[in-house]
C-alpha cells in the first residue's frame, strides 16, 4: 500500500517484478456449482473467460450469450459441449430484454462483456452504440433483478473516464446504470459491480496485432498517431482474473480499477520493431493523448487496495467506512490515475512477456 499518492508506486520499482507478481488471482469468486452467464461471450474476453472457467472451476452451467452464430459455432469447436457438458450456447442480443430474461432463468452470476467498442464506428453509428451499450446495460440490470441473480459484474473501459467520444460516454452511462442498480435491486437484490481497465494486449482491434501484422508483411514504417500518446496495458489473463477477484471483493456499486503499467505508443512501436521508422498520422476523432482510469473528481470517493483502486458511490459514506476499516486507504484529494503520469511504465522486456502471454492465449 502506498504512503502518499496512488498508483503510488515507487518510480524506481522493478516493473517486470510488478507485472509478474500482480496477477489478480486472489481472492476469487467461487463458481463451482454455479450457473454463470456471460454476455458477449464469443469475444476475446469471453473466450479467455471460458477457458479459465473450464480449467479452474466446475460450474453447473456456463452460458455463452452472443448474437453471432458463426462465432458461436467456431467457439463450440474450441469448447465442445461433448467435452464440457456444462456449456450452453445461447443466440441473443442484449438489446432484447425478453431474450435476456429467458436466458437468465436460474442464473447465479452474470458477467456483462457485450458492447460496441470501436471508437470511430461508434461515432459514425451513434444510435446503434446507444442501443447496445446503454439500453443493453439497462436490459441486463432489469433481467438480473427480475431473475434473482446473485452477482453481476460489468466490463467497462478507461475511455469511460472523462469521455470525449461516444463510445466512452456510452460506457460511462452504463457504469452509472450498474452502480445505481445496487439500490434498484433492494436488500436481497444482486451485488452489482464494474471493472474498468485499459487496452488489452493482443485483443481484437488493439494496436499490437495491427503493428505485428504490418511487421510480418514487411512494412517499411509503423504509423503513429502522436509520439506523446500513452495507454494503460493489461493482458487477457490479468483481465479475467481481475473480474473474478473483483466479484469476490464487491460489496455493491464499486468500480474496480487495476494497478497496471502504461507505455507510450511510440515506445511500444520501437519495442516491437526497433529498426522501423515511425510515420506520424495524427490523432483520430475521439482519441485522447492520454487515458484516465480514475478522474480527479472521483478521488474523494476512491480507496486504494494492494493491487487496485475502488471508486465508491459518492453517496455511501458507510461503504467508504467499511473499506477503510478493512485496511484500504483513501487516495489524496486532487489525485488522478492517468496513463502519462502513472509511475509504472512498461519496458521493452516486460512488453515482450505480455505479448508472449497474448500469443499463448
Amino acid at each position: 500500500m502506498s504512503d502518499t499518492n496512488s498508483s503510488a508506486t515507487d518510480p524506481n520499482m522493478d516493473i517486470e517484478n510488478i507485472f509478474n507478481n500482480r496477477d489478480f488471482k486472489e481472492p476469487r469468486i467461487d463458481l463451482n456449482g454455479k450457473v454463470v452467464l456471460i454476455t458477449g461471450g464469443t469475444g476475446s474476453f469471453g473466450k479467455k473467460f471460458t477457458e479459465t472457467i473450464c480449467r479452474d472451476f466446475k460450474p453447473r452451467k456456463l452460458i455463452i450469450f452472443s448474437r453471432d452464430e458463426l462465432k458461436q459455432y467456431e467457439m463450440a469447436q474450441l469448447f465442445p459441449p461433448s467435452k464440457y457438458p456444462f456449456l450452453r450456447y445461447f443466440i441473443g442480443d442484449v438489446r432484447d430484454e425478453a431474450r435476456l430474461d429467458q436466458a437468465m432463468r436460474g442464473v447465479d452470476v452474470v458477467i456483462h462483456a457485450a458492447a460496441l467498442k470501436h471508437v470511430p464506428i461508434a461515432e459514425y453509428n451513434p444510435f446503434e452504440c446507444i442501443k447496445t451499450n446503454v439500453m443493453g446495460a439497462e436490459n441486463v440490470v432489469r433481467a438480473a433483478i427480475k431473475r434473482g441473480v446473485k452477482n453481476v459484474c460489468a466490463l467497462s473501459t478507461d475511455k469511460a473516464a472523462n469521455p470525449i467520444n461516444l463510445y466512452g460516454a456510452s460506457k460511462l452511462a452504463a457504469d452509472k446504470i450498474f452502480t445505481a442498480a445496487q439500490h434498484m435491486g433492494g436488500e436481497k437484490g444482486p451485488i452489482f459491480s464494474v471493472v474498468r481497465y485499459g487496452n488489452v494486449v493482443g485483443s481484437r482491434g488493439s494496436v499490437i496485432p495491427f503493428f505485428r501484422k504490418l511487421i510480418d508483411e514487411g512494412a517499411d514504417h509503423l504509423p503513429i498517431t502522436d509520439a506523446r500518446m500513452t495507454r494503460f496495458w493489461i493482458t487477457l489473463d490479468q483481465g479475467v482474473n481481475f473480474v473474478l477477484s473483483s466479484m469476490a471483493l464487491a460489496r455493491g456499486a464499486e468500480i474496480f480499477v487495476p494497478k497496471i503499467p502504461s507505455m507510450s505508443t511510440a515506445d511500444l512501436a520501437h519495442s516491437m520493431a526497433p529498426d522501423l521508422p515511425h510515420k506520424i498520422i495524427g490523432i483520430r476523432p475521439g482519441e485522447k493523448l492520454h487515458e484516465i482510469m480514475v478522474p480527479v473528481d472521483d478521488a474523494r470517493s476512491t480507496v486504494e487496495l494492494e493491487d487496485r483502486f475502488a471508486i465508491l458511490p459518492g453517496y455511501s459514506g458507510e461503504l467508504m467506512a467499511r473499506y477503510l476499516a478493512d485496511g484500504a486507504k483513501q487516495v489524496p484529494d486532487g489525485w488522478a490515475y492517468v496513463s502519462d503520469t502513472n509511475p509504472e511504465q512498461l519496458c521493452a522486456e516486460t512488453l515482450k512477456v505480455m505479448m508472449g502471454d497474448a500469443k499463448a492465449a
